[in-house]
């Protein structure tokens, strides 16, 4: 299908990102509020690229890149972390996330990201 997920927990952050990315021209596959609901709906949509959020309740960003690695190597996702978050940043980044763009978000740093993860 193509497109890009979004999970983040909080429904005006995924406003926020599906706005920049519409503007720009992407599409939007899908929304997720949540790790498990991610995995699940990754399953369904197969998108071209996750932009996932890290901390999340019932399961973690992290936890869901893995999964999703596990099922399908060549996922493209990118993490979306808090200011102090590196450690957690890291952890994502060794499961497989390919770039991570720091909250508040400048819409151009995630288009570079964007762009970046797609062309890879």
């Amino acid at each position: 299908m193509g497109g890009i997920l979004i999970v983040d927990d909080a429904a005006f952050m995924r406003m926020m990102i599906k706005d920049i990315l519409t503007k720009n021209g992407y599409t939007v596959a899908g929304e997720a509020e949540n790790g498990a609901v991610a995995v699940k709906t990754y399953e369904e949509l197969r998108p071209d690229l996750v932009i996932m959020d890290i901390t999340m309740p019932e399961m973690d960003g992290i936890e869901a890149v893995r999964k999703i690695k596990a099922s399908d190597p060549s996922a493209r996702i990118i993490m979306c972390s808090a200011m102090g978050q590196q450690a957690m940043v890291i952890d994502a980044i060794q499961a497989g996330a390919r770039d991570f763009v720091v909250k508040p978000f400048q819409p151009e740093r995630v288009i570079e990201a964007v762009r970046k993860a797609l062309a890879s």
